[in-house]
């Protein structure tokens, strides 16, 4: 076989796709999905091809990180296992990426010859049982001990657990009284350093390939094994969590593919009521939702392409990277509910892929950013920019916008009012998600100009212009909804029933 740095990148996913399809007819097939864990040899025979290369620099015997490289490894993986391929996001954004681009040389020629030549794998930990979205304020800490760094503290929720031989770890120094820094700091892990303990193992509802659990860190690392920021640690984060953000894509486009694969072979096998299912006007507009969503992530890859190397700063690529994010994962877990509902009660089954495919898509509106609070982060950005401007005009200012410009007179009815700035944070959602979805709009029209298929184009613009109306209209609804906290009492429904 050729050398997998070598192969042409057709070749090189062609040998992944056909190895694949093997592995998962035999060693983890439909019934083996409804169990947790990995096959003892799955992992070793899915990186035999060393897929992982893809994210690790030519000089140190990787294809050379380029991003469509990337994101086509991710799609390919995704379109047999969504479990698969968010294992190699993890590797890849939330490892490879970051260590190739702050760790010292010696550091990255350890590292990327363990992963080629070894088949070792790697995570990232900085979710914290306190601290989730509130990751600035974690508790791990570390000083400076003779030689390198003591590091203490629990982490959780690490994809992993227990099977990585690296981890990427983030803690807060820790001063003399005491307190803690609040820049954040980074450090590589290996199994050979020990004190990392894992204190339980969660039965995570879905993605039953990949370990989740509680880890407890008491180490100490070489003084090497420190990133070293090239400005400061926050904007080092941004810039790790930014870049992957921008290619969850690649995850999405296999799914997505495989999502309409599966419905449109259903549908147009399946009949009901002496015709083919795919007949009826609602499964036609399930099945045109899908390929609206499919087109979608196309246009985000080809624009992730573009903005998402290891060389850019993706740390101010907040919108975009929050855009994407958040619609790409809205669209895995509407279409999951979709053909679960074209399927119909067989689908409602673990080892069917339309029930995995809806456990398995759920966590992505959650992790690396809950999509309600990137939306109001894309709000915010908006607000402020506007501000800036002294823009109140919602169409003048997306009219007039690098991200909107080409979008934005598809709305021009729906937009053209002037936006209070201090909005109540639903607002700021609802806003979030329309916004977000403009932007993916102009990613598709930027998608049609690169010569992409013009049916699917208008598809796509079409089913997406109508769910961005249906969200403004739920926006200027003035309607203010509050939970009654003391809800129990004079509402049982008993006491408004006669007796009988």
């Amino acid at each position: 076989m050729t050398s997998p740095s070598a192969s042409p990148l057709p070749t090189f996913i062609s040998e992944l796709q056909t190895r694949l399809r093997s592995m998962f007819s035999s060693l983890y097939d439909d019934k083996r999905a409804t169990k947790r864990g990995m096959p003892p040899d799955f992992l070793d025979q899915a990186l035999k091809s060393a897929p992982l290369s893809v994210f690790i620099p030519s000089r140190f015997g990787g294809r050379g990180q380029h991003v469509h490289e990337c994101l086509a490894l991710l799609e390919a993986c995704s379109y047999e296992s969504l479990p698969l391929s968010l294992t190699m996001g993890i590797n890849g954004a939330l490892f490879l990426q970051p260590v190739s681009k702050y760790a010292e040389e010696s550091v990255q020629r350890e590292v990327f010859s363990r992963f080629i030549d070894h088949q070792a794998i790697g995570g990232l930990m900085i979710t914290e049982p306190d601290f989730g979205s509130d990751a600035l304020a974690m508790r791990t800490r570390f000083r400076e001990v003779d030689g390198g760094y003591h590091v203490r503290g629990t982490k959780h929720w690490g994809g992993l657990t227990g099977r990585a031989d690296y981890w990427l770890l983030t803690a807060r120094g820790e001063t003399e009284r005491g307190d803690l820094e609040r820049s954040i700091s980074f450090f590589v892990w290996d199994k050979s350093i020990g004190g990392i303990a894992v204190e339980e193992y969660y039965d995570s509802l879905g993605l039953y390939m990949i370990p989740y659990g509680r880890n407890q860190i008491d180490t100490v690392l070489p003084a090497q094994r420190r990133l070293s920021a090239h400005s400061s640690g926050v904007r080092m984060l941004l810039d790790l969590l930014h870049r992957s953000r921008l290619q969850f894509p690649g995850m999405a486009m296999g799914f997505l593919r495989r999502l309409l694969d599966e419905a449109i072979g259903h549908t147009t096998t399946r009949k009901v009521g002496g015709r083919p299912l795919s007949d009826y006007d609602q499964v036609q507009d399930r099945l045109a939702q899908l390929q609206a969503s499919y087109t979608a992530c196309s246009a985000m890859c080809a624009y992730t392409t573009g903005v998402a190397g290891v060389d850019n700063d993706c740390s101010t690529a907040a919108l975009p990277a929050n855009s994407i994010k958040s619609v790409i994962t809205d669209m895995m877990q509407n279409g999951a509910q979709s053909l679960l509902q074209l399927v119909g009660a067989k689908g409602y089954r673990l080892d069917h892929i339309a029930g995995r495919s809806v456990v398995d898509s759920r966590p992505f509106q959650i992790f690396e950013g809950s999509n309600d609070i990137l939306y109001q982060q894309i709000s915010e950005s908006v607000l402020k920019s506007m501000g800036k401007l002294k823009e109140t005009n919602l169409y003048r200012f997306l009219s007039s916008f690098d991200l909107t410009s080409r979008a934005a007179d598809y709305f021009k009815g729906s937009v053209d009012f002037s936006l209070d700035l201090s909005l109540p944070q639903r607002k700021m959602v609802d806003l979030g998600r329309a916004v977000g979805r403009i932007i993916t709009m102009q990613m598709v029209i930027d998608l049609a100009d690169r010569g992409f298929r013009r049916d699917l184009i208008n598809n796509c613009l079409a089913i997406m212009r109508r769910d961005v109306n249906a969200l403004f209209t739920s926006f200027s609804d003035p309607a203010a909804a509050g939970v009654v906290e003391d809800y129990r009492d004079g509402s049982s429904w008993l006491d408004v029933v006669p007796e009988r």
